[in-house]
């Protein structure tokens, strides 16, 4: 794999990708699940809208509409200078397409949620705003090999949830993840709590407030993970995710929408820790 160049000069460049096509003010508060900080010095991480997408996650038909975005926009990503590619929903949507195409790192926030779960506790529950995203869960642990370790599910509602605005100004839903942990720990014998989603980073402060258990935010823990698999020289097997024999994008990039530029991505650029 190439170690770092790029997009992020001599640093190392991650590109995110926001399953969603949405306006660069939505793509900035995704991205504010991460802080300068964490990053460490000379990294750079920027959030990249798709072209088109499904609506919400809710379907089999619907995830693979999600995957198809996701997928198209991290074919150029090694082209484009970029170190590692993360996407922004537990649901891994296109990992292992984009693992068999692109010789950087490729990482998933679900993945890396559970198997952090895993280091912390011995049992985890998954909490989620939506029913269906809790489902999309129980499957990737099974995929995983996680299933042996995850106490429960537990969700708010069948609603759809806001992928734009997310949880901005929604502290009563705040407060019902609070509750719906804290149950998860009492009556299904978790240790650990992870979140469903990448979209449900602003209730993380208020739940490791509230709860004596680890909190795991599956967003920054695969951009941490990116960076860490960057600087020390790994990327994924080749034998798990074999290469194409002959590759032909042509089909994939037919995907309707236009590109979303500059204007509609948000970049986080590393500090000092």
């Amino acid at each position: 794999m190439t170690t770092s160049s790029g997009r992020g000069g001599n640093g190392i460049a991650i590109k995110v990708i926001v399953p969603f096509p949405l306006p660069a003010d939505a793509v900035r508060r995704r991205a504010d699940q991460l802080s300068p900080g964490m990053l460490g010095e000379n990294v750079t991480v920027t959030y990249v809208p798709v072209r088109a997408s499904g609506k919400v996650a809710d379907s089999a038909y619907d995830n693979f509409l999600i995957e198809w975005g996701v997928i198209e926009a991290g074919l150029s990503a090694q082209d484009e200078g970029y170190d590692a590619v993360c996407i922004d929903t537990a649901s891994d949507s296109g990992l292992a397409v984009l693992r068999s195409r692109l010789d950087i790192p490729v990482v998933g926030p679900g993945e890396v949620a559970m198997h952090v779960a895993g280091l912390l506790g011995r049992k985890f529950s998954i909490i989620s705003t939506f029913e269906r995203w809790a489902h999309n869960c129980r499957k990737n642990a099974v995929t995983y090999g996680m299933a042996h370790a995850l106490a429960s599910t537990r969700s708010l509602s069948d609603a759809e949830p806001d992928v734009e605005r997310l949880l901005t100004d929604k502290p009563d839903v705040i407060d019902a993840l609070c509750v719906l942990a804290e149950r998860a720990v009492a009556e299904d014998g978790a240790d650990t709590i992870v979140l469903a989603s990448t979209t449900m980073h602003k209730a993380v402060p208020v739940l490791r407030d509230r709860l004596t258990v680890p909190v795991v935010d599956p967003g920054p823990w695969s951009v941490r993970l990116a960076i860490d698999l960057v600087t020390l020289g790994v990327t994924h097997s080749r034998r798990a995710y074999p290469a194409p024999g002959a590759l032909d994008d042509t089909m994939i990039r037919r995907l309707p929408g236009e590109a979303p530029g500059a204007a509609g991505s948000a970049t986080v650029v590393g500090t000092a820790r």
